[in-house]
């Protein structure tokens, strides 16, 4: 159920938006390459026949060899279009496009909308039933009842794919998820909940009937349309859908059924409910107004009369919205990832609990800056919001979960984990990336101490509570004790954490700190009261002090300070590695591949050395985080074709690299452009000599101007998401954070802290680095 009342524009607006370019809202993008004859044959005559043969063997490898397990069919005859009513199939066009735009929106599902032009159900049922071949699942969308119900239910006896109903299932399963967190809230049974509905068109059965199977007792629920009740022995505007709901009951009005009701689902029209029946229900009372635009009731309503009530609408502009976009991409995930023959109440179910589940869990920032404010599960927060990026992680495993334990799948799921892994990755380009750091982390004997240093920070301290909270290890936050508690009290999470609070001021570690500290640089010009004063008023430095004293294993800030200011406190306690370079490194996640580059940080003008530097310590890194690293020196040209300072200043680094090859490890080539670093089919078809087995995968860029600026167009423009910089090369893992960085971000950077990224060079031998061996080298080398 969905609610666009709160987004302004204009009848030119919603039309220019759908005509504008390519008129409407899809197409289809070919998944294999096309370029060349040979693609063209491989991909129909005669390559086409091997897989036809293959699939008239066997008709399970369909799911392998074309689109049919990713692919879901969205179908109308427009009978019953949003609110609109019977306008017909093809104007339910742009609404069936519009679900199709969701499924892939929210699960990387595929989708086609088919319009089908006839309001006899016998005739839809038999054009649908002959498309199963062509698609894993079939979505039936906008169809009035209680044709819906027939047509649906034909359907799942003569195919053997998933046939779902939304405007019936999905809110059902929306509602139910509510439900459960309401009733846990105001500490009721399920079984002894007394239920009044409000309508009984398609959806309200639907949701009667789910939260029946969910527990609560057939006599508990009464169901009222503009006749009154359904009870036993009624005639009027009865079928077999509404009789199976008809209760032994002498009630016959809505206000007799909300007497005394724990719960009122109203799936009717505005204004059902009044406020004397609202002041009727019994304590505590669980209000789900659910028509659209208007509710039965308005959260305004309910406020003026009583003050224990847990309300839900369908709209977007009041708290607990009940909106289908929650369950349908999900539950299709779920059942197609296990090639299920259909989608059974089980599944429902299951869909139902683990959305009430994650809304009981704490909300990351994408969440809040979306919406405005902070979401904390409660009286106001009982459902999930629809953008909430863990849905596609949580829900679809827990639907193909029940899916093999009833038998209707023919897929097993083996490793549920695994499976929640890799959904990660299929929104999310970061999401692969980030897994490998974090089951490293996650697999440590002795979790690390991370230190958050801007700790009063309500964005730290939610980033520290999640970081220990997903077992990354032990976060440390810097701050005043009572300003930090005072802060977890504001965000409900005072009694559910054990994260230790450093007062930089108040620390028994303070005079071995400032001792540290003084030893350090007083030959700088440096007095003692002043490195007093850095180690109890800068937070920086005092954690920096931490990590060199071994108090703790890592260290993550930046919110509140520069990068450049931020490093500066951090350096004056931390040294670089011996004879290395402090750098920054940005990584690349963009169109299924994983790019890095260096410097974007740190160095502004590298000369060759610099360079090579920044070359070997990079590729370390990419080593050390599971890639092996094909390097490119990238330029504005190619090989010194133009020749320029600034590329014999790129090639030098290279002859730097040539001439101490028993050092350097990894494949490395340049100067040449991005793009041929990145094709190496154009690569090595204009340069053969060129080295790279592959495309680059670890670009050195000629200057902080150019790598900083390449790395930001990207994110902002390109489509990538951008990670870091990544600080490399301090003695003690560091992170330094982009101002403005959300809880997200950093934990991320924490994670990779805890990953100590530079932790052992292993890739060079006892004695001098590949660094020094540089150095000696490059004084032979001319520019």
């Amino acid at each position: 159920m969905t609610d666009d009342t709160t987004t302004k524009f204009t009848d030119a607006e919603a039309l220019d938006f759908h005509s504008r370019g390519k008129p409407g809202k899809l197409e289809i993008m070919p998944t294999k390459p096309m370029a060349t004859q040979r693609d063209l044959s491989l991909a129909y005559s005669p390559g086409v026949a091997v897989p036809v043969k293959k699939i008239a063997e066997d008709p399970e490898s369909a799911y392998d060899l074309t689109t049919k397990g990713n692919m879901v069919a969205v179908i109308s005859n427009g009978t019953a279009i949003l609110g609109l009513g019977n306008l017909g199939a093809l104007a339910s066009k742009p609404v069936m496009e519009g679900k199709s735009v969701l499924f892939k929106r929210f699960a990387d599902i595929d989708s086609v909308d088919l319009e089908i032009d006839t309001e006899d159900p016998e005739e839809f049922i038999n054009a649908v039933k002959y498309l199963g071949p062509s698609f894993g699942g079939i979505n039936l969308e906008d169809i009035s009842a209680p044709e819906s119900f027939y047509i649906e239910q034909r359907l799942k006896e003569l195919m053997d794919i998933p046939v779902f109903h939304d405007d019936q299932h999905g809110t059902a399963i929306i509602s139910a998820a509510g439900l459960i967190n309401a009733l846990d809230i105001v500490g009721k049974r399920i079984d002894e909940v007394k239920v009044a509905v409000s309508g009984a068109g398609s959806s309200a059965l639907s949701v009667v009937g789910l939260i029946k199977a969910m527990g609560i007792k057939h006599e508990n629920v009464i169901l009222c349309d503009r006749q009154g009740t359904l009870y036993e022995g009624r005639t009027e505007r009865m079928d077999q859908w509404r009789s199976a709901h008809a209760v032994p009951t002498d009630k016959r009005t809505l206000a007799e059924v909300m007497d005394g009701a724990d719960v009122a689902i109203g799936l009717s029209a505005g204004g059902a409910f009044t406020k004397e029946m609202v002041k009727s229900m019994a304590k505590n009372p669980i209000i789900f107004a659910m028509a659209n635009p208007t509710p039965e009731i308005t959260p305004e309503e309910v406020a003026e009369v009583r003050g224990d009530a847990i309300m839900a609408t369908g709209r977007s502009d009041y708290p607990n919205q009940v909106n289908n976009v929650l369950g349908f991409p999900y539950i299709f995930r779920g059942a197609l990832d296990v090639r299920a023959r259909t989608i059974n109440e089980e599944m429902k179910i299951a869909c139902a609990k683990a959305l009430a589940e994650l809304a009981r869990e704490d909300v990351p920032d994408e969440v809040a800056l979306a919406y405005g404010k902070r979401l904390q599960f409660g009286p106001g927060y009982i459902i999930p919001t629809p953008f909430d990026p863990r849905l596609l992680s949580k829900i679809p495993p827990a639907v193909a979960k029940a899916a093999c334990e009833t038998g209707v799948a023919r897929r097993p799921l083996d490793d549920v984990a695994a499976y929640e892994g890799r959904l990660a990755t299929r929104l999310d380009p970061s999401a692969s990336f980030l897994q490998k750091i974090h089951a490293n982390v996650k697999a440590s004997e002795t979790p690390k101490r991370i230190v958050f240093a801007e700790g009063e920070e309500e964005v730290i301290i939610r980033a520290a509570y999640a970081f220990q909270q997903q077992g990354l290890g032990q976060a440390i936050l810097i701050g005043r004790d009572d300003l930090v508690n005072r802060e977890f009290n504001r965000l409900g999470l005072s009694q559910t954490h054990n994260i230790e609070i450093w007062n930089a001021r108040h620390s028994a570690n303070g005079p071995a700190y400032t001792q540290y500290l003084y030893n350090r640089l007083q030959r700088d010009g440096y007095l003692e009261r002043d490195c007093r004063r850095l180690v109890n008023q800068d937070r920086n430095v005092f954690a920096a002090c931490m990590l060199a004293l071994g108090h703790a294993d890592g260290m993550v800030t930046g919110i509140t300070r520069h990068y450049s200011a931020a490093l500066n406190n951090v350096q004056l306690a931390l040294d670089s590695r011996p004879s290395e370079r402090v750098i920054g490194m940005s990584v690349l996640l963009a169109r299924g591949r994983t790019v890095f580059m260096a410097d974007t940080t740190i160095a502004d003008l590298p000369q060759p050395e610099e360079l090579a530097d920044i070359a070997i310590q990079s590729a370390h890194a990419v080593r050390q985080m599971g890639f092996t690293p094909r390097v490119a020196f990238v330029s504005h040209s190619n090989f010194g074709n133009p020749n320029t300072e600034g590329v014999n200043r790129i090639a030098a680094a290279v002859r730097l690299l040539d001439e101490s090859d028993q050092m350097a490890d990894f494949e490395y080539e340049g100067e040449m452009t991005p793009r041929m670093a990145l094709d190496h089919n154009r690569l090595k078809a204009l340069y053969p000599f060129a080295r790279l087995t592959g495309p680059a995968n670890l670009l050195i860029c000629p200057g902080l101007h150019s790598g900083g600026i390449a790395s930001k167009l990207m994110a902002e423009i390109g489509g990538a998401t951008v990670l870091g910089p990544l600080l490399i090369g301090l003695s003690r893992p560091v992170q330094i954070l982009q101002t403005g960085a959300q809880s997200g971000d950093i934990v991320t950077m924490a994670a990779i802290a805890a990953y100590e990224l530079d932790r052992d060079h292993r890739v060079w031998a006892e004695g001098s680095s590949g660094a020094d061996q540089l150095r000696k080298t490059s004084r032979l080398l001319p520019l």
